[in-house]
């Protein structure tokens, strides 16, 4: 799991041109669910979020408070893209954990986060929805957060990928042909000797 932490003076959220959410002095978080993400993962980061010191104290003494301690807002906007991988320059998004699955996950994080803090003082954008994020960072001061499972080794970052790539896949795949009509030569003007793009669905999900 990953977040994006930014100091604001003020943020809110708009969608379709109406504003459904804002805040004042506080945080905005941006959220990014991995495929492996769990329970731990997602305490892990309420945690982290909460108690992170990046506020004066009554003295003006920087990196003193949390957002707790000064009692200010917590915007929360999920945000699948903070979990891309690039081949080249097109952005992948397949280590990004399925809708549905982050749908549950994400209100499961928020659910948390009014647990340990105050349930007014959290608010959040509109889950899958294509909206417009205004934030005023004060200072600026952006921290990136991420959970000890999300920093994976590079091989088996590949091995969830092409495990992700499969059940992708899976879901249009077409009747096998025989052996021989797999074996067998393709001219270039073959419509079945595809490329494989038209399966490619690395970049289908919309920001």
């Amino acid at each position: 799991m990953k977040a994006i932490v930014q100091r604001v003076a003020q943020a809110s959220v708009t969608v379709g041109g109406e504003q459904i959410s804002s805040i004042g002095r506080g945080l905005c978080v941006l959220l990014g669910i991995s495929l492996e993400d769990t329970q731990r993962e997602l305490e892990h980061m309420v945690r982290k979020i909460l108690n992170l010191r990046v506020f004066e104290d009554e003295s003006g003494k920087h990196w003193s408070k949390s957002v707790m301690d000064k009692q200010y807002e917590v915007l929360c906007v999920s945000q699948f893209t903070l979990q891309c991988i690039l081949k080249g320059n097109k952005p992948d998004y397949h280590m990004a954990m399925p809708t549905e699955q982050a749908e549950s996950f994400y209100n499961n994080f928020l659910e948390q986060l009014r647990k340990a803090y105050k349930p007014e003082l959290i608010k959040d954008g509109k889950f899958g929805a294509y909206m417009q994020v205004h934030i005023q960072n004060d200072g600026p001061v952006t921290i990136e957060l991420e959970s000890p499972a999300a920093a994976v080794d590079p091989k088996q970052l590949a091995k969830l990928e092409k495990q992700q790539q499969r059940k992708e896949k899976t879901r249009t795949k077409v009747p096998s042909e025989s052996s021989r009509e797999r074996n067998a030569p393709r001219s270039k003007d073959d419509p079945s000797a595809s490329s494989g793009a038209e399966g490619d669905v690395s970049s289908e999900r919309e920001p």
